[in-house]
């Protein structure tokens, strides 16, 4: 069965139709997507490692968890939904907290792909061991904590930074987010 999502304007409003990924992403219709950060109490934050058969960037270092809102559902219900699909973390919303709604574009056009997005951004304290998350779903290769210093030093490095998806300064600002979280 073919998800739908929700179609939205470049306000974010929902137009009232649906369409699915394959051609949301072709004609880059504008839609709603949750973005999960979890990061731990020694200051690391997690990163996925996208599996290889995902349709873009596989391979490359990504947000903690991620996932498109599906046509009627919402944000909360969605982040609640990716943690458990994508790691296995089964997560009340009271844990989560809500930090912005991203407006995202970005594209690749030899592949066809155009990506327009309103991203629900949530952060997610986990102290928990990290080798007891699973993976079912076939989205992620592996998680890992990296401490805020060194993701910093890896994103102002060229080479280093091919290996991740290409969201460079969105990753300086979760760590930033991050580091203030730690700090109350």
């Amino acid at each position: 069965m073919t998800e739908l999502f929700d179609i939205l304007d470049e306000n974010g409003n929902k137009t009232g139709k649906t369409e699915n990924k394959k051609i949301i992403h072709e004609k880059g219709l504008w839609h709603s997507a949750v973005h999960i950060w979890i990061y731990n109490s020694k200051g690391e934050i997690l990163l996925q490692k996208r599996a290889m058969n995902k349709d873009y960037w596989p391979g490359r270092w990504d947000i903690s968890s991620a996932g498109h809102i599906s046509a009627g559902e919402t944000p909360e219900h969605s982040v609640v939904r990716e943690l458990e699909e994508e790691l296995g973390i089964k997560v009340m919303l009271s844990n989560l907290k809500k930090i912005k709604i991203r407006k995202s574009t970005n594209s690749v056009p030899e592949i066809n792909y155009y990506n327009n997005e309103f991203d629900h951004v949530f952060l997610f304290r986990f102290d928990g061991d990290i080798s007891e998350l699973k993976f079912e779903d076939g989205e992620v290769e592996k998680v890992k904590f990296i401490s805020a210093e060194r993701f910093e030093k890896e994103l102002n490095d060229k080479e280093l930074l091919k290996t991740y998806v290409p969201h460079r300064q969105y990753y300086f600002d979760i760590i930033e987010a991050v580091k203030k979280e730690l700090i109350k």
